[in-house]
């Protein structure tokens, strides 16, 4: 155990400034297999390290701690343990090491999950995200982690705050899909399907070389959140979309691509039929709930539709061209369209008829020339964004290589146009 204590000495003595933490980083680099070798005994020694001075060699230690196998009773402490240093560690330390801290973080989030209390692990990971980041625009492989237990931990509102921000920068594809698909669960546990199909989307259409059970399990929540959010589903994928995910995707969700179309035929009785024949298929998927809810949405569809051929309607007609129970239910659904900004109707109590009015939004107000501002700006930044990384594409030396391998060999470019003894 001297060398460890000698190691010890080193870290305490090596933290002060920015480059004594480089000769310190140098040092557990070569230290680090011994640590591994140790690490049923490295524990106690933790307590004689600050996380907040001695962060770079505190991290040496507890990755090598905690790589071993953990029982529930030896969790319960490094979920402190690690909690606490996530909180203490100081950012720029932490980086020179980034492998080792997402370690401990993934081994954190096992640690949590095992004593089957995500919630203890929402915070923390936020901070180590933050911690871990560069700038809000720089995806790591904890975004991924950290999603996951605001999904486990049912803190979808936490979640969201963190799909808010525009990501230009990824360490990983895996890291990029795993994020918009639990962003997109997050989304759509919190209602909000505009923003679960844009991350859905950007999973289905994400450039791959195989298909890969994310992106299955993310076009069939796309499919149906579709069918809720747009009452309609466009079968045909992007032009943009891998020819891998084009060739495969529908063929592996068929069950969806027919629930889509049985949709799309306006018939709750023939949904309702269908829904109940691949019950087990959507409870195995861990898609009832949305199916449900796709079931739900046909009658908004419906009532939607009557909006454009009618201008005044009576609450009974609309029960029965909707097929509804009775006109009060219509009248529930109406009132809830109206409350969600789905439809502008006015409903007379006394003689029960329903009209439906044009969209009052006039888009002069100040709220409105504000938010049509901020969308401006927003879009002018992106395409800024854009053009510096087409240009920094457009450089790189790996991109030249392979588009130059991928050309025709022969361009039109390459010949002459005249015949060389035509040549003055």
């Amino acid at each position: 155990m001297n060398s460890v204590e000698g190691l010890l000495t080193q870290i305490q003595g090596l933290s002060s400034t920015a480059s004594d933490v480089l000769s310190l980083q140098n040092v557990l680099k070569q230290a680090d297999e011994s640590l591994h070798a140790e690490s049923t005994r490295l524990l106690p020694f933790l307590d004689q390290l600050d996380p907040s001075k001695h962060s770079l060699g505190y991290l040496y230690f507890l990755e090598a701690c905690t790589a071993g196998p953990v029982t529930t009773e030896s969790a319960s402490s490094f979920v402190l343990v690690i909690a606490r240093f996530i909180s203490s560690c100081v950012a720029e330390q932490i980086r020179l090491a980034p492998d080792k801290f997402i370690s401990v973080c993934k081994r954190f989030k096992d640690q949590v999950l095992l004593l089957e209390e995500p919630l203890r692990g929402v915070a923390p990971m936020l901070t180590a995200v933050r911690k871990l980041q560069f700038s809000t625009e720089h995806l790591t492989t904890l975004h991924p982690e950290f999603l996951l237990l605001c999904l486990l931990a049912k803190c979808y509102k936490t979640g969201l705050s963190i799909l808010e921000e525009d990501i230009f920068e990824v360490d990983q594809p895996r890291d990029l899909y795993l994020y918009c698909y639990y962003g997109g669960m997050i989304c759509i546990g919190q209602k909000c399907f505009r923003k679960a199909l844009e991350l859905l989307h950007n999973v289905v259409t994400a450039p791959m070389s195989t298909i890969n059970a994310i992106a299955v399990e993310a076009y069939k929540k796309y499919i149906l959140v579709s069918l809720i959010h747009h009452g309609q589903l466009s079968t045909s994928l992007p032009k943009y979309a891998s020819g891998v995910a084009q060739r495969n995707l529908k063929s592996l969700c068929l069950s969806y691509i027919e629930l889509a179309n049985s949709y799309n035929n306006g018939k709750i009785a023939d949904l309702e039929t269908y829904v109940q024949a691949n019950m087990e298929k959507f409870g195995s998927d861990n898609n009832l709930g949305l199916v449900k809810q796709v079931v739900s949405s046909i009658y908004k569809r419906n009532i939607q539709r009557l909006t454009q051929t009618y201008l005044t309607l009576s609450l009974q007609d609309i029960a029965n061209t909707v097929q509804l129970n009775s006109p009060k239910e219509a009248e529930m659904h109406v009132l809830q369209m109206i409350q969600d900004g789905e439809i502008y109707a006015t409903i007379n109590q006394k003689d029960g008829m329903v009209r439906f009015l044009e969209d009052p939004e006039l888009y002069k107000t100040c709220e409105m020339i504000e938010h049509i501002d901020l969308s401006i700006q927003r879009l002018m930044t992106l395409s800024k964004k854009l053009t510096v990384m087409d240009e920094l594409i457009s450089c790189d030396p790996l991109y030249l290589g392979k588009a130059g391998r991928e050309r025709q060999r022969f361009d039109f470019d390459d010949f002459d146009s005249v015949p060389q003894r035509f040549n003055i």
